[in-house]
């Protein structure tokens, strides 16, 4: 970590504060879990939005590019990720955002991680993960 990083630990090397859209996928009305996530990482210094429920995916990727968002992560307990994953991963790369951080975390069975990799999400957080895991992932890993 430095100077700046050690002062302000939610800035990028760069200097720049990390930005973060959290965005509740499809039908999903379970937001319990993104809120506390939401307030993990703005207690960490990490500049965070917050979409709210029900987001599609052209929603997610419009936000996204609109608030030039570091990281693009996704909260989905309903079961409808990978198609949500799959649906969205075009619309991202066609505004320009390949290059984020696309992560995804929530009732995630572990059969699927893989192919959610494969799509472009680097960063999969099942439920039950360590708030200071995801935290210091982003850390590590936003451009």
């Amino acid at each position: 970590m430095d100077r700046a990083q050690r002062r302000d630990p939610g800035r990028a090397v760069s200097g720049k504060r990390i930005k973060v859209v959290l965005a509740k996928p499809g039908l999903d009305g379970h937001d319990q879990g993104a809120k506390v996530v939401v307030r993990a990482l703005m207690d960490a210094g990490l500049e965070v939005v917050y979409t709210g429920l029900r987001q599609t995916p052209e929603q997610v990727a419009r936000i996204a590019l609109e608030e030039d968002a570091d990281v693009i992560a996704l909260s989905s307990m309903a079961g409808a990720h990978l198609p949500f994953c799959r649906k969205l991963k075009p619309l991202l790369e066609a505004n320009g955002l390949a290059d984020k951080l696309w992560m995804i975390g929530g009732n995630i069975p572990r059969q699927d991680h893989d192919e959610l990799r494969a799509l472009g999400f680097r960063g999969v957080f099942p439920t039950g993960a360590k708030l200071d895991d995801i935290v210091n992932y982003i850390r590590e890993n936003a451009a």
